[in-house]
């Protein structure tokens, strides 16, 4: 059996707002990623999606459960050895290719600020060869280091993006809504961009998206995540195929099919999330790959 290189087990992520309210993002999860694999995770906005990338990568300090990563638990306090072999091997891609890049700084320079932090290069000209191959690598060409961010499109911006994470070649890639600002043909081209680096580079991703079908297409595995809960997990082909929880089906038939003639009869499937009570819920296991968040009572 291959090691899982990401677990995740029972992830709370509150947020206390004041002295009697606090938000409740993400309640209980628990998922694990295997070296090489896509791990989509779904939802509608404001399920906890984000939180949970940004909790797992350490932009926030999680309020309860254990994250293992790499064989090492990364949750709690951080040793330095620890901090540093979680800043090398897991990176993130951010939702906005322009707010997440630094517009002061040429792209040479922001690709490689890990580089410089973690000293991975033994002089300048080494440094160089290193950036020019990554941009390569994302389509773009090594001259484009001495440009600034604002002279590039989007889809141009979300290479570097994915340049910057990948520089450090990185065990676990989190991919935070990457696509979601770009046009659709250039979705297609980023997307293929991310299989083709992980078919070389062997990296494992946590895809989070709202785009059903290109999470369809790239993942291996999904997780579906509403008011902060996992309430299905499984392959690609369980949760499209079969899927069982009401909430997943009301997701899936919400999905446009371009086909005007079966779009017009195509029926929705409505779910009253103010009944649903995740609380009393247990995961329950359909099939070996197949668990569904299912009352107890």
């Amino acid at each position: 059996m291959i090691e899982p290189l990401l677990k995740v087990r029972n992830l709370r992520q509150h947020f206390k707002i004041s002295r009697s309210f606090t938000v409740k993002a993400v309640n209980g999860v628990s998922f694990d990623i295997y070296p090489g694999e896509t791990f989509g995770l779904v939802g509608e906005s404001g399920s906890g999606k984000t939180t949970i990338g940004r909790s797992i990568i350490r932009l926030y300090d999680p309020t309860d459960g254990e994250i293992i990563f790499n064989g090492k638990k990364i949750s709690g306090d951080l040793d330095r050895p620890t901090d540093k072999m979680l800043r090398q091997n897991m990176q993130m891609i951010f939702q906005d290719p322009m707010s997440s890049l630094n517009p002061r700084k040429k792209i040479g320079d922001i690709i490689g600020e890990g580089l410089d932090i973690h000293k991975l290069y033994s002089n300048v000209k080494e440094r160089n060869e290193i950036i020019g191959e990554i941009l390569k690598k994302v389509g773009l060409s090594p001259a484009h280091a001495e440009r600034y961010p604002q002279q590039f499109s989007g889809g141009q911006r979300q290479r570097v993006g994915i340049a910057r994470a990948l520089v450090m070649n990185p065990k676990l890639i989190i991919a935070d809504e990457c696509i979601s600002a770009l046009d659709v043909s250039i979705q297609a081209q980023v997307v293929n961009l991310m299989k083709d680096i992980q078919a070389e580079t062997k990296c494992a991703y946590l895809f989070i998206a709202h785009d059903l079908s290109m999470v369809k297409y790239i993942s291996d595995r999904i997780g579906v995540l509403h008011k902060g809960w996992l309430v299905e997990t499984g392959t690609t082909r369980d949760i499209f195929s079969n899927p069982v929880h009401p909430y997943t089906k009301s997701l899936l038939s919400a999905v446009p099919i371009p086909n005007p003639k079966i779009e017009r009869h195509r029926q929705l499937i409505p779910y009253n999330s103010a009944e649903a009570d995740y609380e009393r819920c247990t995961l329950r296991q359909v099939s070996d790959t197949h668990y569904v968040l299912t009352d107890v009572a």
